[in-house]
């Protein structure tokens, strides 16, 4: 059951979750703030059964003088987005959201077709909508789908105050995560190639039977070069407002990114309080809640290389191969820590 509402204010607690082109309407759930903390998504398999108050976009939206501050952390997938944007969660300073689903109904929208006037508006409409904080002066991290990132350069020039963050795991990494996860991380690469296809993102030179002759790993390798190439235009696009973050580095130094990001983003907090959310955020798996540490993460990538380490090793000397003739670094620009 859903409930049709007239134009009103709802609180910060009511989530812009999912959008309807058919009716030009968003649909609204009621999220606290410790639920929208606990969940490793924003998803209905993590949220449950809510009842969805519906407003029209035209009813529902904000005025530009209105807009709450809005960071991004967009990410090439495995490489702890997750844990750092729990680390956003602090009240009175910054608060974050995890993958909302509204953002990846606009990606669907578009992929269906609609034009790009109209996802622009509807876009940043829910940015706005999403962003509205739970006290006055808090800003809001985005941490969206990576499915959303052929967005990201609308989404951070639709804003010039806005900053964003490009997270991303080397691709040795990657392929181990993806491998590890069996059968069902090589399904959802494929999935993740067929959506950048969709959005025009991928320019390595492979025809549709180049990339179907391709082995998984493979074809995993193709879209974290696609997304690669996409972070590093857009920190050349964004120089002041865009910095990229290897994942290694920010497990191996997480006060230093805190102390970094929070000046990147204009978070002002203390050298204690990050002192505190290094404590609380990276010692504990950002998704299940169990225990969590950096050498927990080496030793799943080290059973991933003892099964899969060959196949990982010719993969990656393959990426490299193909990214040569593009100039292609898989290190970077504009990095968040010096090295």
């Amino acid at each position: 059951m859903t409930m049709i509402v007239p134009s009103t204010a709802l609180t910060p607690n009511w989530l812009a979750h999912r959008y309807d082109p058919s009716h030009d309407a968003f649909q609204f759930v009621d999220v606290d703030r410790t639920t929208r903390a606990r969940v490793p998504f924003l998803t209905d398999e993590n949220l449950g059964a809510l009842v969805p108050k519906i407003i029209q976009r035209g009813d529902a939206s904000i005025s530009q003088e209105a807009h709450a501050p809005v960071r991004y952390i967009f990410h090439s997938a495995y490489c702890c987005s997750t844990l750092l944007a729990n680390a956003y969660d602090r009240p009175g300073l910054s608060f974050s959201l995890k993958e909302p689903v509204i953002l990846n109904d606009i990606v669907g929208w578009r992929h269906r077709g609609a034009s790009p006037a109209q996802t622009g508006a509807v876009l940043a409409d829910s940015i706005a909508l999403l962003a509205r904080p739970f006290t006055p002066g808090e800003l809001c991290v985005i941490k969206p789908s990576n499915v959303v990132n052929g967005l990201a350069a609308a989404m951070i020039g639709g804003r010039a105050d806005c900053a964003a963050l490009l997270l991303y795991a080397p691709l040795s990494v990657y392929l181990g995560s993806i491998a590890g996860k069996g059968l069902w991380g090589r399904l959802w690469v494929r999935d993740l190639l067929a959506k950048q296809l969709t959005d025009g993102m991928n320019d390595f030179g492979f025809s549709p039977q180049d990339l179907f002759l391709q082995t998984d790993l493979q074809v995993a390798a193709v879209g974290w070069m696609t997304q690669h190439a996409l972070f590093a235009r857009l920190a050349t696009m964004f120089p002041d407002r865009v910095r990229t973050l290897d994942s290694e580095v920010m497990l191996a130094r997480p006060l230093e990114t805190l102390a970094a990001l929070d000046a990147l983003f204009g978070v002002n907090d203390t050298q204690s309080g990050r002192v505190s959310i290094v404590a609380r955020e990276f010692s504990r798996n950002a998704k299940s809640g169990g225990a969590f540490s950096a050498l927990d993460r080496t030793a799943a990538q080290s059973d991933a290389n003892l099964v899969h380490g060959d196949e990982i090793a010719k993969v990656v000397s393959w990426a490299e191969a193909v990214a040569e003739p593009f100039g292609m670094s898989f290190v970077l620009p504009s990095p968040l820590l010096d090295s």
